[in-house]
């Protein structure tokens, strides 16, 4: 633009030829002839159309598979460096960047986008939540762990929740509700979420219903229990929850960057509770700027609904109970009473634990393991067993591990000729009183030195069956000399004194 505009002074000020200048300024008289008459933007360079010697032949071919991916979600449409590398397998010698070209060039006119305008949305005090998972990496109790980060944001005053879990089943999508809900002291009317398998069975894009969901039932009752009305985005849209999405990125940044160390989820969980409270109270919110998030947060957290009883979050299973006594849950295995081998049983996931069930009784409750190929066994369970099969006692899996005191006594005992049936009728004292009573009385016979079978269940019916206190001694101090007689004449005398007074 200053050569344009020097060009344009001396030629209609100066009144210097167009010879003249195009010599002084290092011009053609063509350049300055074309600046003379200039007067118009910036002038911006035009590429002149470029002949396609190679790629003309596949443009069809393209223009298809461009069409086709048209109408596939964004993560599934090829990108030009596939599109080429699918045109050299069909026969084109060219190179890439004239595929590049031609692919911008087409999104830019015969499908142009508008993936990138918005609309701005207002949520009103308690109206909504969103929704989102993400996938974070953490050390934990030295092992760096893949895991799995439930994103709760209220959609009026930005509060934040996050919480940590290995998985993102659905027993850990109720979960994380439940803890948001009760961090957060109250339940918004509406939850905005993604189409997850674990929320949504069914999106029917057909014309007739549009985008109409199937909400998955178990989530459902979720949603009923906590009287929230539930809305999934559509498909690919994740503007329609995008303050969940941007805090996914926030969040991987302020937390998760450099990588965290913990010993096991809990410290995790309540670290990052903890980050969320004084993030809130030290950043103002993004459209009342004059007023931090946490400030705003206090003000909606008065319009939610209360938090109501913990929603009875499990998934559940009909497994078949093997010859082992085990059953078989999310690869790994648990075991029940012995009495139920062979049986149909309900089984429940939650979070931290498995709970099985025949018909409405539970029968059984375990730690729940999230690897695989696990057993966990109850001794207990097995008991019946080994009062019929005493020589499994020395190589049981389920009396592997012991208690101590027990194991200590399993050594005094089997060492000893009949061992076998000696410490099968000291474990069979559990089955009445528990395990732990006779962990107790194991570890009495052992302090006393008495390591006998009969000692042993003398104890454990003792600590089953404590004695009565003595009935307590009144002191002879205490004890009235002489009882006081009923004379009703002595009320009359009480009111005739206040009579007087």
């Amino acid at each position: 633009m200053e050569t344009i505009a020097k060009v344009r002074r001396r030629y209609h000020l100066n009144k210097e030829s167009v010879s003249r200048i195009a010599r002084t300024m290092n011009l053609s008289r063509t350049t300055v002839r074309k600046y003379v008459d200039y007067d118009e933007d910036v002038p911006k360079f035009v590429r002149k159309e470029r002949p396609k010697p190679q790629l003309g032949a596949f443009e069809e071919t393209l223009r298809q598979w461009l069409e086709a991916d048209a109408h596939l979600p964004r993560k599934q449409k090829r990108t030009a460096r596939r599109l080429f590398e699918g045109l050299q397998q069909v026969g084109y010698p060219g190179a890439y960047d004239s595929v590049q070209r031609w692919v911008k060039v087409w999104k830019a006119t015969a499908r142009p986008s508008v993936h990138k305008a918005f609309i701005p949305l207002s949520f009103r005090p308690g109206e909504a939540y969103q929704f989102d998972w993400s996938s974070e990496t953490v050390i934990l109790g030295g092992v760096t762990t893949a895991i799995k980060v439930a994103h709760f944001r209220l959609a009026y005053s930005r509060m934040s929740f996050v919480r940590a879990y290995p998985r993102e089943t659905q027993e850990m999508v109720f979960a994380a509700h439940q803890e948001a809900f009760l961090a957060l002291e109250g339940v918004p009317e509406r939850g905005i979420y993604d189409n997850p398998k674990t929320i949504v069975d069914v999106v029917y894009n057909r014309p007739i219903k549009g985008q109409e969901r199937a909400f998955n039932h178990r989530f459902l009752a979720l949603m009923n229990h906590y009287l929230i009305r539930p809305t999934a985005c559509t498909v690919a849209a994740g503007w329609e929850k995008g303050q969940v999405e941007n805090q996914v990125g926030n969040i991987r940044e302020w937390f998760f960057t450099p990588i965290l160390h913990f010993d096991d989820f809990d410290p995790l969980n309540a670290w990052l509770w903890e980050r969320c409270q004084e993030r809130a109270q030290s950043h103002p919110h993004p459209e009342q700027k004059a007023r931090m998030i946490w400030d705003v947060f206090q003000e909606e957290k008065g319009l939610l609904r209360p938090f109501r009883a913990t929603f009875d979050g499990y998934i559940e299973d009909r497994v078949l109970v093997k010859s082992t006594c085990l059953i078989s849950v999310d690869r790994n295995q648990y075991s029940v009473p012995a009495q139920w081998a062979g049986q149909w049983v309900r089984a429940r996931r939650y979070v931290d634990r498995i709970v099985v069930l025949m018909e409405s009784a539970v029968i059984a409750t375990h730690v729940r393991h999230l690897g695989r190929d696990k057993i966990t066994t109850d001794p207990q369970h097995y008991l019946s067993v080994l009062e019929r099969k005493p020589g499994a006692l020395r190589n049981g899996l389920p009396f592997q591990n012991l208690p101590r005191p027990i194991t200590l006594v399993q050594e005094h005992l089997l060492a000893k000729p009949g061992g076998d049936k000696a410490f099968v009728e000291v474990l069979l004292a559990a089955r009445d009183h528990g395990m732990e009573i006779l962990e107790t009385a194991c570890a009495l016979a052992l302090e006393q030195k008495m390591i006998t079978v009969t000692v042993i269940l003398n104890l454990v019916y003792r600590l089953a069956n404590p004695l009565p206190p003595p009935p307590q001694q009144t002191p002879e101090a205490l004890h009235l000399k002489e009882e006081p007689t009923a004379d009703c004449r002595r009320y009359d005398t009480l009111r005739e004194k206040r009579h007087v007074h």
